[in-house]
């Protein structure tokens, strides 16, 4: 089957004459060709999500989960662009603690985690995943960091490439700034038409954004964020649970491989295959992780509970090492409305049970890390080398 994915057109706007390819509109013509095998794989990946979205309402604490399901994806979207950050990092940055990376770095990924929670916020209240709320979204995605001096917010005013030192000589040049607006209105068509099974709308919507490519920066990690939106408009999801970007990121070359297939061969086809096989993969690591996690907790509470008087305030320190798994002597007090020697004593206890470690080697003033819960959430966020 031959299948024309766009139009090149010839463009000087960037100050030398070169091929900008302009993308056909969604759903693409002539339509997919799915097999049966195909179909079996979008009904076992809208399976494997209902169970990850089913897992998250059972949980005793589901908004735990989904503290750390942000983060991670966080980190890991934005270790595809190439930041070093992982997640311990993020934690000690949201701890007031310093990073162990470029500030830069983990801003980045913080200001992710803020766009992420805006988005949901937005949609929450009624608002419609529409370009208004993408450019709100870039805005707060860029707000600090590298790409703050791209126009957060703004629909890029002049040419970008991918690949390559300059459009002349790039892998890939997307539609010239003066059809941007048009392929975008166009794509927010389709984000709100109907009949469309979601898991395969997201994954036409989230190469359709690529290859526009919109903004100055930021697509790659904004495009990522919008599969995430997208299954939480349509109800796919309840809560932001899928982190796709761990598969994108083990599967890098393939991934972009695939996205240049679509551009120059029309091959939906197989990028299709590849994403659900990603929302199947990634849904059931979710939810194995997440009870692994459930498991470990009540051993840990199970080997505090023979402290005698002492195992009150050292159960409710664990409980609140759940949410905060870097932790002051100081903002445990605070939180648990308990003296500094008692949480001091308490942390120490589970330093002691082989729970924690103190992270500054300081007399005062001391940071706590629940090392086997970090551990657990940090597999497959080891930043690119």
């Amino acid at each position: 089957m031959t299948r024309t994915a766009g139009t090149y057109i010839v463009d000087a706007s960037s100050g030398e004459s070169v091929r900008a390819f302009v993308p056909a509109n969604l759903p693409p013509e002539p339509p997919l060709e799915l097999t049966a095998d195909d179909l079996g794989l979008v009904e076992r990946a809208n399976r494997a999500l209902g169970r990850l979205d089913g897992l998250t309402v059972l949980l005793p604490d589901p908004q735990l989960f989904i503290y750390f399901y942000v983060r991670k994806e966080a980190v890991l979207s934005s270790q595809i662009e190439g930041t070093q950050s992982s997640f311990s990092d993020l934690l000690m940055y949201e701890s007031a603690e310093a990073p162990g990376v470029p500030l830069n770095d983990v801003q980045e990924v913080s200001s992710y985690v803020a766009a992420m929670q805006h988005g949901l916020r937005r949609m929450n209240e009624g608002f419609p995943l529409s370009l208004r709320l993408l450019r709100e979204i870039h805005g707060l995605l860029l707000s600090s960091g590298r790409g703050s001096d791209k126009q957060p917010g703004e629909f890029r005013t002049s040419q970008n490439w991918i690949g390559g030192t300059r459009p002349g000589n790039a892998l890939y040049v997307p539609p010239p700034p003066y059809r941007v607006m048009e392929c975008m209105g166009e794509l927010e068509k389709f984000l709100h038409a109907e009949g469309i099974g979601t898991l395969i709308k997201a994954a036409l919507v989230h190469v359709q954004f690529e290859t526009i490519h919109p903004f100055l920066d930021g697509n790659g990690r904004l495009g990522r964020l919008l599969i995430t939106l997208l299954l939480c408009a349509e109800g796919a999801l309840q809560q932001p649970s899928l982190y796709l970007s761990l598969y994108f990121k083990t599967h890098r070359e393939a991934y972009y491989e695939l996205l240049q297939r679509v551009r120059t061969e029309g091959d939906w086809e197989s990028w299709i295959r590849f994403f659900l096989t990603g929302v199947l993969e990634t849904s059931d690591q979710a939810v194995e992780t997440a009870k692994k996690i459930l498991a470990m907790f009540e051993e840990h509470r199970q080997r505090l509970r023979p402290l005698g008087r002492a195992a009150a305030s050292a159960l409710a320190v664990q409980e609140l090492l759940q949410r905060k798994p870097v932790l002051s002597v100081r903002d445990g007090a605070k939180a648990l409305e308990l003296s500094e020697p008692t949480v001091l004593a308490s942390l120490r206890r589970l330093a002691a049970a082989g729970l924690v470690s103190e992270a500054t080697g300081k007399r005062r003033g001391q940071v706590f890390v629940y090392g086997p819960y970090i551990e657990l959430l940090n597999q497959g966020t080891e930043p690119l080398r």
